[in-house]
């Protein structure tokens, strides 16, 4: 049981408990979260309405300043501290235990809230404008990695923290058996965590004493090399976690177990071993990279990454299959989806989010994995498309519906405007869903990732793109503004709820651990599977994904054999 000092706060709504402790840490990084998704947001909207070359907003110097500011405030702030509240809230909460050296937890969130402030006030004084990818031998002032490494150092806290949780619970015996399916994934995003945080430090760090003078050379393609380790694995650790709350969120709703655990820990095992080595797939152009390295990385070890999101694409609406037929939803194949609650945006922001990723981002991940089709879209605007797919309509949509449950759980505030937030994720996800095919579109057209304006005007040399190019950035800058309205809503109703939300009973503090398990606490911290029972609504929709897989695969294919006559 927890020790005398230990205090928890059980929340009558859930009977989950909250250690007094973690609880305010869990807050802080979510809001520190929020507030960094409405500068990463706000950026959003002037990047995309200069990509839509109708109104081309802001001019080449600003444009790079802000994409370098979207992509890392995005990318790694949003996505990082909201990844460490969740990593708080499945040791300490799911587990009924005490957070361990919560003083190490206020100085790991004071590390990335002062690194976020450093490398932004080096970008927005215009010091480092380098893209998020900050190449060598490009230059940033040392302030820009100076707080990309103290921001890093703090995550590597949180994961540290994280891990030394789950070692009081155990020591402490406040869960029996084996952790729960949700919290063994944080556990998986907690890990690649790890691997991605020090493959940063490896490269950041002497870039950082190469910037202020104390190494003189950085050898550009052995940069790329290991950044990409850091770069492209920060997706595998919001894979990982999007992932656990899609198993969250499907026991919150219906009070749904997975069809077996034992697949569904296997298949986050699988991210352990081969999801980090898709970053393969920023350098397959790279000369300075082996052959075996990439024939490797683009055969057995996809393979088993896809293989792990193949079962979670399987395992999760199969669970909320079985759990609405064992309600009475029996009628048909998809009886059991046309009576989900629709209207519920933890639901329905979940579900988007788990279409969304696998039929937009893993399919187009799997495609710009193959060697030889990667060569098509290299570099174009195809691959910010896929990264949109997998870590805005995946991670981004699924920490969103997770919020609409905590706010009430958490915050103790009843959401206000919950019209609002019924239309929210179908606003935000449809938009976004539009945006990234029209990015892809453009990508495989030839459109550059990276350049300010694609007519290159006043150029000696110019080059003309076909008009259904500019047709698929204007669709961006419609979808993508859709997309930044449904984000507003997001944080309207969030920041609104916190400030002026009905305030709700938060239960009392008590030294002692209730055994009182309401629904929620139970789906969520319980163990056991649906065993033998079947899903046959969810099997005819992975006929469906492997259908378009083959046929997008094979399309790209026949695109490829179109560039054969210029060898």
């Amino acid at each position: 049981m927890a020790t005398a000092q230990a205090q928890f706060r059980i929340c009558p709504r859930t009977g989950l408990q909250f250690h007094k402790s973690a609880e305010p840490l869990i807050k802080l990084n979510a809001v520190a979260a929020v507030v960094s998704l409405l500068v990463g947001g706000i950026l959003a909207l002037l990047i995309t309405l200069t990509r839509w070359q109708a109104i081309h907003l802001i001019d080449a110097d600003n444009f790079y300043l802000f994409l370098t500011a979207h992509g890392l405030d995005m990318l790694v702030v949003w996505i990082i501290f909201f990844e460490i509240a969740i990593l708080y809230f499945c040791s300490s909460t799911l587990l009924r235990c005490r957070l361990a050296t919560p003083r190490l937890a206020w100085l790991a969130f004071a590390l990335m809230v002062i690194g976020t402030l450093t490398f932004n006030a080096a970008i927005f004084t215009g010091n480092a404008t380098v893209m998020m990818t900050s190449y060598v031998p490009l230059p940033a002032h040392p302030a820009f990695y100076l707080g990309l490494i103290l921001f890093a150092v703090g995550a590597l806290v949180g994961c540290f923290i994280f891990l030394g949780t789950l070692v009081v619970a155990r020591a402490e015996k406040t869960y029996e058996g084996s952790i729960p399916l949700v919290t063994f994934g944080a556990l998986t995003a907690c890990i690649i965590a790890i691997f991605t945080i020090a493959s940063g430090a490896i490269i950041l760090i002497p870039t950082f004493l190469w910037s202020v003078g104390y190494i003189k050379h950085i050898d550009p393609a052995m940069y790329r090399v290991i950044w990409w380790a850091f770069g492209h694995s920060s997706q595998q650790i919001n894979v990982s976690a999007h992932i656990a709350v899609w198993y969250a969120i499907a026991a919150i709703v219906f009070g749904a177990k997975p069809m077996s655990e034992r697949i569904s820990r296997s298949a986050f095992l699988l991210y352990i071993l081969f999801l980090q080595l898709a970053s393969a797939h920023h350098i397959l152009a790279d000369p300075a990279v082996g052959t075996e390295w990439k024939v490797f990385n683009t055969s057995y070890a996809m393979y088993l990454a896809v293989l792990a999101s193949m079962l979670h694409g399987l395992t999760v609406p199969g669970a909320i299959e079985v759990a609405q037929r064992e309600k009475g939803y029996t009628k048909g194949l998809f009886e059991w989806l046309r009576k989900a609650p629709w209207g519920n945006p933890v639901f329905s922001g979940m579900f988007i989010s788990l279409i969304g990723f696998g039929f937009l981002g893993g399919i187009s991940g799997v495609m710009m994995g193959t060697e030889q089709l990667n060569m098509i879209i290299h570099n174009t605007i195809y691959v910010p498309g896929h990264f949109h797919a997998t870590v805005v309509i995946g991670t981004t949509l699924a920490f969103m519906s997770l919020t609409y449950f905590l706010l009430p759980v958490l915050f103790n505030r009843e959401m206000i405007l919950p019209g609002w937030a019924k239309w929210q994720p179908y606003i935000f996800g449809l938009g976004m869903g539009v945006f990234t095919l029209a990015m892809m579109g453009a990508g495989t057209l030839g459109v550059p990732r990276r350049h300010w304006d694609i007519t290159f005007a006043g150029a000696a040399l110019p080059y003309e793109y076909p008009g259904t190019a500019l047709l698929m950035l204007a669709i961006c800058g419609v979808s993508g503004v859709i997309a930044i309205v449904g984000g507003a809503m997001y944080i309207l109703i969030t920041v609104g709820t916190l400030l002026f939300g009905k305030k709700l009973d938060a239960g009392a503090y008590t030294t002692t651990v209730s055994p009182l398990r309401l629904p929620v606490q139970a789906a969520l911290t319980g163990h056991g599977g649906h065993g033998s029972a079947s899903a046959p609504g969810t099997f005819v929709f992975a006929l469906v994904f492997l259908t378009a897989f083959v046929l997008y695969y094979f399309v790209n294919w026949k695109y490829l054999s179109t560039v054969w006559g210029l060898s």
